[in-house]
């Protein structure tokens, strides 16, 4: 029997299970590649694995590779390939392309030349040509440009795997059905499952994580409810094949039902999720045999015949902004209490972007997977609930105190100096600007990994945790060295200095609650008056970077109707009413930052009757139809990276959702209006598709003062406006 290569696609950081996986279907690995595998094996185990991969999004039939180290070098390759014996002539199909390189710079345009090259080929001896269908097409054809190599093949699953057909409503914060199946097997679910375990979800949202498990433990293929797949129409395809897999599929499906099934259970506190839980089970069949309750975490219940091995495992908020974290430790530390209650002898998997928390549940973790729940770094912690791994549950603050002390003076003295300079240049600046608050230093010198800002004389450090090539030991001593060197450099009192530790552009990390002091000062900036807190919180209540967008509004509102999306602190609605915005709206879904948004208008003398601000759900209001008193001469909009928090519609990924975003804010902006859009993704990239709508130009040069030159990626930002 000939084999063929496929192509395997799959979440990051899932390679390797992937290929264990495909190896059990009867496709041997090539090698291994990010986000996928490359395997071999005859035609029916690449229809095996469209049917049986739990792990999978697309199998590519590889037909061969050409050398594209330019468009014409691609068109070239591709025109030569016999399309004839892949694609009907009166059928139809289209092109995905990804990757780009100096020749090739968007995906848009590598796809046309490859459409060309296959249409070309079809009509080079006159002949008929089948047509470009975007939607659904009879054959998708998959093109792959990687370092000047361009492989083609045919997508034989025809859509992502990771749709199994039961999940057509979701929950707040969905979990893609591969990654849930990845999850499972990381946490050893077939193992326990064979040896007679239950499985429980007790924040169980949708109930993806339940019905995967049920469906791995039943031995019913996730591709089995699937109506269509993209080898149906291909010339190749292997009706005879397909049909006694799909067979199989079915009897092992039935077979699986018919013995003592574990018992799969799915909790949660909202009633709402709950019932999409039970029609998702339902369109997979399963309604019969998993059980979905209503029931807090607090009051987790297994029943008195549960097995005496099992699973729990559960993927809680993640909680990226402050209302929300604050609260997950108290959550952590609840889920730790319930399942030493209800289940002693299980195992509990906690899939975690906020790894931190897993300290609060009061036991010690045996194994960490690093896995992505899109594009957000997440961990996998496995937990056995017995009192061996007992740990006191403590909250996830850095390890100690670190006290000002010098190892190292002649590195400390290089400190110094630096300061010094740099207080004589930025700081004659911002005194030339009449501004107040301003960053001092951002990671000058390598050895001192530090963002150290001035807030009305008094100085906010963030210490950026140090890369691996440097040990803990040596990072905590170089963070004692720059304790020890500030106050002396900037001529201030210790008591002045507040030192806190983040990472650089960490998302989640960024609103973690700090402390309880409640101590906020008030700051001046481009004539306004705001509130700031070094203390409590890991941001202060004012991006400084954002200082010439807000210092631009100011200055270009008189007599506009000014919207602020993803408000924040409102320091940006502040300049609006300053430069005489005629009325403002402010939406944020955090109460915290709604609360602080309003006392900076108060402080600033806002009419409340023009000026409102209120806390809802940016992208459940912005996927609202307008209404007439909707419309805006001036919109900011500065979404952040990512977020999944518990209340909103649905989950923030700003790279996939800034098109529509931009687009359902233009619906609310007037002819002659204009949206503000920035964001702090450091590998963002605007959809090219925009600029046939909008007018826009990028403006990230202009919105960077002085102090933030050594980091001009910090932000993006981009003027948009109604084509004339």
């Amino acid at each position: 029997m000939s084999k063929s290569v496929f192509f395997v696609t799959c979440p990051k950081g899932v390679e390797y299970l992937l290929a264990d996986e495909l190896s059990t279907l009867g496709l041997g690995l090539v090698r291994n590649a990010p986000a996928g595998a490359w395997v071999q094996g005859p035609l029916e185990a690449g229809y095996r694995a469209c049917l049986w991969s739990r792990l999978a999004n697309r199998v590519i039939l590889h037909i061969d590779e050409v050398a594209a180290t330019s468009a014409d070098e691609l068109y070239d390759g591709v025109v030569h390939l016999d399309w004839q014996k892949h694609i009907p002539v009166d059928g139809s199909f289209r092109v995905n392309f990804i990757g780009e390189n100096e020749a090739i710079r968007n995906t848009q345009f590598g796809a046309q030349r490859v459409k060309d090259g296959i249409v070309d080929r079809f009509t080079m001896s006159g002949g008929k040509r089948p047509a470009v269908e975007a939607k659904m097409p009879d054959v998708t054809v998959s093109a792959r440009l990687h370092r000047g190599r361009l492989a083609l093949g045919i997508d034989i699953s025809g859509h992502s795997l990771h749709q199994r057909g039961y999940r057509t409503e979701q929950g707040l914060a969905p979990l893609k059905e591969n990654l849930a199946a990845a999850l499972l097997m990381r946490a050893g679910w077939p193992e326990i499952a064979a040896a007679g375990g239950d499985f429980a979800d007790p924040m169980c949202g949708s109930g993806t994580l339940v019905i995967e498990a049920a469906m791995m433990a039943l031995d019913i293929a996730p591709g089995r409810r699937q109506e269509r797949f993209g080898f149906e129409k291909w010339l190749g395809h292997q009706p005879e094949s397909w049909l006694s897999l799909r067979q199989e599929a079915e009897k092992r499906a039935y077979e699986g039902k018919q013995g003592k099934a574990p018992r799969f259970m799915g909790f949660d506190h909202d009633s709402r999720v709950i019932s999409t839980a039970r029609n998702n089970a339902q369109r997979a069949g399963l309604e019969s045999l998993i059980e979905f309750q209503v029931q807090p975490i607090e009051e987790l219940s297994l029943g008195d015949d549960r097995a005496e091995t099992g699973l729990v495992l559960v993927n809680p908020p993640y909680g990226e902004r402050l209302s929300d974290r604050k609260a997950l430790s108290g959550l952590y530390e609840s889920l730790g209490d319930a399942v030493k209650k209800a289940a002693a002898g299980w195992r509990l998997g906690v899939f975690t972007g906020a790894p931190e928390f897993g300290k609060s549940i009061g036991l010690r973790s045996f194994k960490q997977y690093k896995l992505f729940n899109g594009k957000l770094p997440a961990q996998l912690l496995l937990f056995t609930i017995d009192e061996a791994s007992v740990r006191t549950p403590r909250e996830p603050a850095a390890p100690g105190e670190v006290l000002p002390r010098i190892a190292n003076e002649e590195r400390a003295d290089m400190l110094r100096n630096r300061l010094k300079k740099n207080m004589k240049t930025i700081g004659q600046w911002a005194r030339k600007q009449q501004i107040s608050c301003y960053r001092l230093y951002d990671a000058d010198m390598p050895e001192y990994a530090l963002a150290i800002d001035i807030y009305e004389g008094r100085v906010h450090v963030q210490e950026y945790v140090a890369p691996k090539s440097i040990d803990e030991r040596s990072a905590r001593d170089r963070l004692a060295e720059a304790l020890a060197v500030i106050p002396e450099a900037l001529g201030i009192e210790r008591d002045q200095m507040v030192c806190k530790q983040r990472q650089r552009q960490a998302g989640i990390s960024q609103y973690e609650k700090q402390d309880v002091s409640g101590e906020f000062f008030q700051v001046q900036e481009h004539g306004v008056t705001l509130k700031v807190n070094l203390k409590d919180y890991l941001d202060t209540g004012l991006f400084l970077d954002h200082r010439p967008v807000r210092h631009w509004i100011q200055q270009n509102a008189q007599g506009k109707r000014f919207l602020n999306l993803f408000c924040y602190t409102g320091a940006a609605t502040v300049h609006a009413v300053a430069g005489g915005a005629s009325r403002s709206l402010s939406l944020d879904l955090s109460k915290t930052y709604v609360a602080w948004a309003q006392d900076n208008l108060r402080l600033n003398a806002a009419d409340p009757r023009k000026h409102k601000v209120e806390q809802l759900d940016c992208l459940a209001w912005l996927a609202a139809r307008p209404t007439p008193d909707q419309l805006y001469d001036l919109i900011f909009m500065d979404p952040p990276t990512f977020s999944n928090s518990a209340r909103m519609a649905g989950v923030l990924d700003v790279q996939k959702d800034h098109a529509k975003l931009i687009r359902q804010a233009m619906s609310r902006l007037s002819s002659d209006g204009l949206l503000i859009f920035s964001n702090n993704f450091r590998r963002f990239k605007l959809d090219e598709d925009l600029a046939s709508e909008f007018e826009i130009e990028e403006v990230s040069a202009s919105t960077l003062d002085k102090d933030f030159q050594r980091n001009a990626r910090i932000h993006r930002c981009w003027h948009i406006r109604q084509s004339a």
